[in-house]
């Protein structure tokens, strides 16, 4: 893969091509096309630094996708959770950063898209109690019929009334629930290079999975040619396939981001400690419009 985890527009004979995501120009030297034998189409820095890849749907930090005919279905795992409140946001080598996973966790889902030949499955975050889920747009882009799975393991129908192509954001509506946790935004002036940060989401299938890491970076741009993001968030926090749509959350259990994307290197498809995510306020404001939008 390469470098990022965002949408991911397949081709319709392509079951694992994912978007390449390019940092500014002035950060990285002159690219190349470059088209291997690989199925999932890659830019190359030149030198062979760097490749940049989008993930979700069947990429590479996004959505993780499995061959329905090959493996029979889609990736499983179970998860649990229970919910807590912080009380210190100061972190050092001793802080335990369990009571903020148990806070969040339960808020976090699994969102899989089930398609006739294939199956993808990405990540979510609650925003109401009755099962409105915010995921990225590369997530539940490719046909098929949509689920959601909770912390709890129970999985739901669920069919997406919104979404934004541009900011690759969708919002999912998952049925027959009440009572969810939803989670809590924080703002982009609370951010710094430095804060410590934790990735929620089903990496590689694995849910219920947690990795921490820092801030690394403000204000990344990624360009895939057709799709462009701006005032991302770099973290070296390990965010693989499964990832997108997930929460970067802050150490008093805020979302500060969601994940997007990530940067691998050569031929690898895993974490080398630089992944993406749209920020709180970016998020916050999509999400406003695209309730307005479901309203109407």
């Amino acid at each position: 893969m390469d470098m990022t985890e965002l949408l991911n527009r397949r081709p319709a004979d392509d079951h694992y091509a994912a978007y390449p995501v390019f940092p500014p120009a002035h950060h990285i030297p002159p690219m190349m096309v470059e088209t291997p034998r690989d199925p999932r189409w890659k830019r190359r820095i030149a030198g062979g630094a760097a490749v940049l890849v989008l993930v979700g749907g069947g990429g590479s930090a996004g959505a993780f996708l499995t061959e329905r005919y090959r493996d029979g279905g889609a990736a499983s795992a179970t998860s649990s959770a229970a919910g807590t409140t912080i009380a210190s946001t100061t972190v050092t080598e001793d802080t335990d950063l369990a009571p903020i996973v148990a806070k969040v966790q339960a808020s976090v889902v699994t969102v899989l898209v089930d398609g006739a030949r294939e199956s993808s499955l990405g990540s979510g975050v609650v925003l109401s109690e009755d099962g409105l889920i915010l995921t990225n747009n590369h997530v539940i882009s490719s046909n098929g019929t949509v689920s959601v799975r909770l912390s709890t393991g129970s999985t739901v129908p669920a069919k997406v009334v919104a979404a934004d192509a541009t900011h690759d954001l969708a919002l999912v509506q998952a049925t027959g629930l009440s009572g969810l946790t939803p989670v809590t935004f924080g703002t982009d002036d609370s951010v710094a290079v430095g804060d410590t940060v934790l990735a929620f989401g089903a990496p590689l299938g694995l849910e219920g999975t947690v990795t921490s890491g820092i801030v690394s970076a403000l204000d990344r741009s990624l360009d895939t040619g057709d799709e462009k993001l701006s005032g991302l968030l770099q973290t070296d926090a390990a965010i693989n396939q499964g990832n997108s749509g997930g929460a970067l959350v802050d150490m008093s259990g805020r979302v500060v981001g969601i994940n997007v994307a990530i940067a691998t290197s050569g031929d690898s498809t895993g974490s080398v400690g630089l992944g993406f995510a749209i920020p709180a306020g970016t998020v916050t404001g999509v999400v406003t419009q695209l309730e307005a939008q479901i309203a109407s």
